[in-house]
């Protein structure tokens, strides 16, 4: 069974100058069973660039073909890109990747270089990967797919003495091809950085021989072939191997520090001086820089932090109290709707009885109303001043770690995330983590809060800091249910500490925009939360763990919310709708729960049941959950399933397993998403199968499941479907 099919891979174009003249990459990819047809270029020269041949080239091509393999040879200088493009195009028809491996060596220390040193080293390294790249990026923005490598060296990343213009060449191709990662991306042209330690014809006669016998370049192939493949979507990464190890290099920054005082203050080499143990300070707080938006978007908080007065890392964090009673968990509870025509609700609003317990989305309050009375978020935009007006409640995410107290104090401690610059407004993003009386942290909410006019001010629009919402699976909801707000619902939810007049003065709400004042989104969301408590937490709190939504559009207190919900496994999906105005308020969202417990309904106004309920549904939510709990096998398994599900001959279900995005969800696969293997069985075989009482070898072998498509690909699905005693 093959580990990486490259069937798709057309054509690579190999500059194997580089190489030690034996096929390792070159052979592994053009081998027939990976199914490549190969651009073999190398002039054959000497370690310095001197001399030619066409023997290195052939010998490559013919160990290709001798394993049924296709592969040409292409005598041409990388700087006459075009060339070696041409002879990939006359071949075989197109070029899908592109390996830049072409290189020499001139060593000679700093001061004894020549130009012709510099410029001969450069032409090769730098300018060849340039030219055969650039000859074939037209090709691989119209067919909207290529892969390209680029190989750099430790000299680049580190130095090494003697090879200043070699060092200089690899590093030049790292910031080559992070260019390409942002300009490429959107033609699904990935670019990425090999980082091999290998013997080769450049350093045979350089590393002492035991270690030039282990560094074996077919022990490196592997991961360029990989980084070549259409289903490996890193971009813009830089990857060091030898040996048959590999690592991701990334770029970190520390802290730093602010040293001069004030904006108005003068900066002297003496503050340098005094604060070089701060500024040069990578091992106490450090973080990851992935972009140039990152880079320079994280320095309007020290340039605020000089108007303040304050260090940066003091200015980006505000931490204070907040005191609570029972009876500020009895009001949110009567806030988002709670009412004692459910019996099991007591637990939520009488504060004696025996499992009384706040509920879990009030935990977002005393974090919230830190976060909006420190100078944070309003401070947060350097040369922007703004009014609560302004200020729009985006997303919001919640993740509860201990259980929650029903009275006392708990300690908050607000960080900015990120600032983003969506054009014409602006999104910062606060952070809030909530500590019990006994220290313990007790939960992490964090919000997104929208600045409308608060952008233009050149920062990043993207950030991969925060906690993403997540669109629904595309299949009728699972669950429909309905709630009538009341024309006092937000006047009543406010009392719970958002005392925002967007909520309760029309005056004020007009400013906004708005014809009336509006229903706080924490207001919808725990309205939203608590349907879904009830249909699959049996409305215990204990069984609730994180809860992220996005706010799409405003809600009038009086309307209907209409929560649609979509179950995988202990993650509910759900999007919520105002039925008179027919828009979506909340999307993108959904709550994991530590376990299901499907409850009674209590008066819960359930609108429709989609699907029907199937025995063989858990097997599949089983799955989910192993999926979750080992998401290792999305790599190892790497594929698409679909499931048929009969009864009595009929079909009654459908499941997809992406086994490439890590997802699994009943219906038929997304839009462009291609099945590898189709698994047709009745329901009962599979619920056997999956209790172990029936193999799937035994089931295929009796016809009882049918198999199309990759049928080897199907073994992988063992670990996912192991056998499962409480089914």
């Amino acid at each position: 069974m093959k580990s990486i099919d490259l069937s798709t891979i057309v054509n690579i174009v190999e500059l194997s100058s580089h190489s030690s003249g034996k096929a390792d990459l070159t052979e592994e990819a053009g081998r027939n069973d990976r199914g490549a047809s190969v651009v073999v270029n190398d002039l054959g020269g000497s370690r310095s660039g001197d001399g030619a041949s066409s023997n290195v080239a052939d010998q490559v091509v013919q160990e290709i073909r001798a394993t049924g393999g296709k592969a040409v040879a292409d005598y041409n200088s990388v700087t006459d890109g075009d060339k070696i493009i041409k002879t990939a195009l006359d071949n075989f028809g197109r070029v899908d990747i592109v390996v830049n491996n072409a290189g020499i060596l001139r060593d000679k220390s700093f001061a004894r270089i020549s130009d012709s040193d510099w410029n001969l080293v450069h032409d090769v390294h730098l300018k060849g990967a340039f030219k055969v790249t650039q000859a074939a990026w037209p090709h691989l923005r119209k067919q909207k797919y290529g892969r390209v490598v680029f190989t750099s060296s430790n000299s680049g990343l580190y130095g090494n003495f003697g090879q200043a213009n070699y060092s200089a060449a690899k590093m030049g191709l790292v910031g080559l091809c992070n260019t390409l990662a942002i300009e490429g991306k959107s033609a699904n042209i990935n670019c990425n950085v090999i980082v091999p330690t290998a013997a080769s014809r450049l350093t045979e006669d350089i590393l002492p021989p035991d270690l030039f016998k282990e560094l074996k370049p077919e022990l490196i192939a592997p991961v360029v072939v990989w980084m070549c493949h259409e289903d490996c979507q890193e971009n813009g990464a830089v990857v060091e191997s030898a040996a048959g190890w590999a690592s991701k290099y990334a770029i970190i920054r520390g802290q730093g520090s602010v040293f001069r005082k004030s904006i108005s203050d003068s900066a002297t080499p003496e503050n340098v001086r005094d604060a070089w143990s701060k500024i040069s300070d990578t091992q106490t707080n450090f973080e990851r820089i992935s972009s140039i938006e990152e880079a320079t978007g994280s320095l309007f908080g020290a340039i605020e932090s000089l108007k303040t007065g304050n260090d940066t890392s003091d200015s980006l964090t505000y931490e204070d109290s907040y005191e609570f009673t029972n009876k500020d968990c009895i009001l949110y509870a009567l806030g988002i709707g709670i009412t004692v025509q459910n019996p099991t609700n007591l637990r939520y609003l009488y504060e004696n009885h025996s499992d009384f317990t706040m509920f879990p989305t009030q935990a977002i309050i005393p974090g919230q109303i830190s976060a909006m009375s420190s100078p944070l978020i309003t401070s947060a935009i350097p040369g922007k001043s703004f009014e609560l007006s302004q200020v729009l409640h985006g997303e919001q995410y919640l993740e509860i770690y201990e259980p929650l107290p029903t009275s006392g104090s708990l300690r908050n401690v607000c960080k900015i995330v990120d600032i983003l610059d969506k054009g014409r407004n602006a999104v910062v993003v606060t952070g809030m983590e909530t500590y019990g009386e006994d220290g313990k942290k007790l939960c992490y909410s964090e919000m997104s809060a929208f600045i409308v006019n608060g952008g233009g001010f050149g920062g990043k629009r993207s950030s991969s800091k925060i906690i993403e919402s997540q669109d629904p699976p595309r299949r009728n909801a699972d669950v429909i249910v309905e709630t009538k707000t009341s024309q006092d619902q937000a006047a009543l939810y406010r009392l719970s500490g958002d005392s925002n007049p967007l909520h309760i003065d029309p005056d004020f709400a007009a400013i906004g925009g708005f014809s009336r004042p509006i229903l706080h989104g924490l207001c919808t969301l725990g309205v939203s939360v608590r349907c879904l408590l009830q249909r699959y937490a049996n409305n215990k709190a204990e069984l609730f763990k994180s809860v992220k939504a996005r706010f799409a559009k405003p809600v009038y207190p009086g309307e209907t919310l209409r929560v649609s919900m979509w179950r995988e496994g202990t993650r509910i999906h759900f999007e919520t709708s105002s039925v008179e105005s027919n828009q979506k308020v909340i999307s993108g969202a959904y709550i994991d729960l530590h376990k299901v417990e499907v409850g009674p309904s209590h008066g819960l106004s359930i609108m429709a049941v989609s699907a029907q309920k199937l025995k063989s549904d858990e097997v599949f939510n089983t799955m989910i959950d192993r999926l979750k709990a080992k998401p290792e096998l999305v790599k190892k398994i790497n594929g698409v399933f679909l499931y048929k599900i009969s009864s009595g001959g009929k079909e009654v279900a459908k499941w997809t397993a992406d086994l490439r995005k890590g997802k699994i969800y009943r219906g038929d696969p997304e839009s462009g998403t291609k099945v590898d293997t189709t698994l047709n069985m009745a329901e009962d075989d599979l619920l056997d199968m999956a209790t172990g009482k029936l193999s799937p070898q035994a089931a295929f072998m009796k016809g009882k499941l049918k198999i199309q498509g990759n049928i080897m690909l199907s073994q992988r699905l063992k670990d996912l479907i192991a056998a499962e005693s409480k089914l």
